[in-house]
């Protein structure tokens, strides 16, 4: 309920919103298919998904997509499903066995899928974080993810997303003053050429690091918090601040 009060809503709406939740997150004896039940949870769900996005059948994975949202909690699906199978479509795009059509078809279908989680995630009365990647970075889907988990959470999201300028972050933390940034990157390098550009962003407010290339020794040069674990568990693991 507070992460519902801390959005706007009466605590009457903020307690239906609570008990809506906990009724699509019981369990479930298996997802939806032409009306009957099926069995498999989101392993199955997932084979499914991976199947219909292979076969550039974007209405079908839309119905996976919609089984999963009604039956589980969105962090579920996200954790579970959708961040795993984009692991795996990245390596099988490394390994030559899909096209780059291919891997942007399906990139671009569970984008959607994300931004639509996404939308008023501006709007509410919590704190605010600011997301960016580094320069260079174009994969910001984990980040994404992360802000929409870190919204359900009762945040408010500034996103800036894919190969941002760290003066830009700047400017912009400077304007809006939130009360966190986040910046991630895939590789080490991405941050190594910016440590003092970095350094005066941490003194805004307090930074967060993330991705594969945050290592506790970069955190700690620009006195930064690490986060860890996958996006979804990194959000959870983020506490609102005193107000």
């Amino acid at each position: 309920m507070q992460v519902h009060l801390a959005h706007g809503l009466s605590p009457a709406e903020a307690a239906r919103a609570v008990i809506d939740e906990e009724e699509r997150a019981a369990p479930s004896t298996g997802a939806l298919d032409g009306g009957r039940r099926r069995s498999g949870g989101p392993t199955e769900a997932a084979r499914e998904l991976a199947a219909a996005l292979d076969t550039h059948d974007e209405p079908a994975a839309q119905a996976v997509l919609d089984e999963l949202l009604s039956t589980l909690t969105t962090e579920t699906v996200v954790r579970d499903v959708v961040l795993p199978y984009l692991r795996e479509l990245g390596e099988r795009w490394q390994r030559g066995d899909i096209g780059v059509a291919d891997e942007h078809f399906a990139s671009n279908v569970i984008r959607g899928r994300l931004a639509g989680l996404a939308r008023g995630w501006g709007h509410g009365l919590g704190p605010q974080a600011l997301l960016a990647c580094m320069p260079g970075e174009l994969h910001d889907m984990a980040l994404l993810a992360f802000g929409v988990v870190l919204n359900r959470n009762g945040w408010r999201i500034s996103y800036l997303g894919a190969d941002t300028p760290v003066e830009d972050v700047i400017q912009t933390a400077q304007a809006t003053r939130p009360d966190l940034v986040v910046v991630t990157a895939t590789t080490g390098e991405r941050f190594d050429g910016a440590i003092a550009d970095l350094s005066r962003l941490a003194v805004l407010g307090p930074l967060a690091l993330g991705g594969a290339g945050a290592t506790p020794e970069i955190a700690a040069a620009v006195g930064a918090q690490l986060l860890l674990g996958d996006p979804v568990t990194a959000a959870e693991r983020i506490t609102l601040p005193e107000r």
